[in-house]
């Protein structure tokens, strides 16, 4: 389940430059993007560290069983909704620390997954979401096509299966928890394509650093909550469980 959806839209109040139709190259979209990517590989990195850390130390254990795991699990969406109201008026040096911030705890709060599914199951599921929203979010890039006319359908997924991931902690039903995942699936792999086509064209080149620096935190972290979540909704599909 995402707890992030109301992130998404940060980055609306940018100004829009859409350069699908122009042809053009622009060496500073390109750099854009690239930093967009490198903050995005580096908080996975740092989520999967933490995630590792707190389950070779024991520490997640010792948690897992005491009303603590609940700040662990809400943490990450305190810090996201912290970042979204304040990053216009944070420094570059506070917006990225709170990045790393969000990316550590985010891998606190699923360090689980690795008590729960085999170390090969996750890596294959891990190598499956990334071919797929690598090809998703190329084709966000590079299509000509305008896929903004998706969002309203793609938001009202996101919304639906969050409403259906709360409903099924009380209910606890296995055929609802395959619909979300199922669902969940095909959203994020989606939503991969839309949201990079959405932070190509926020870019502006006349931005000045610190705004450009702003934007590209702002869609890689976009991204990263496509890229775990899609991740999360397979590995239920394609994890197989420790015994």
């Amino acid at each position: 389940m995402s707890m992030t959806s109301n992130f998404r839209e940060a980055g609306g109040r940018w100004a829009y430059a859409d350069r699908r139709d122009s042809g053009e190259i622009d060496p500073g979209l390109r750099r854009y993007m690239l930093q967009v990517y490198n903050f995005m590989g580096a908080g996975l990195l740092v989520s999967g560290i933490v995630a590792a850390l707190a389950v070779g130390t024991g520490f997640y254990q010792r948690i897992a069983a005491t009303p603590l795991i609940w700040v662990v699990l809400l943490a990450p969406l305190a810090a996201v909704l912290f970042l979204s109201f304040r990053i216009e008026r944070m420094s570059i040096a506070a917006a990225q620390l709170a990045f790393w911030i969000y990316a550590a705890l985010m891998g606190l709060s699923l360090a689980g997954i690795l008590l729960v599914y085999t170390g090969t199951s996750m890596v294959q599921t891990f190598l499956i979401a990334a071919v797929t929203f690598g090809a998703m979010s190329l084709y966000g890039y590079t299509t000509g096509r305008d896929i903004s006319r998706f969002g309203a359908f793609l938001f009202m997924g996101l919304f639906g299966i969050i409403l259906a991931s709360l409903v099924n902690l009380f209910i606890g039903s296995s055929a609802l928890q395959f619909a979300v995942s199922a669902v969940g699936v095909l959203l994020f792999t989606g939503l991969s394509a839309y949201d990079t086509q959405r932070i190509k064209d926020v870019y502006f080149a006349g931005d000045p650093d610190d705004t450009s620096s702003r934007k590209a935190l702002i869609g890689a972290l976009t991204l990263y909550l496509d890229f775990i979540n899609l991740f999360v909704m397979l590995l239920r599909f394609t994890g197989d469980r420790r015994r």
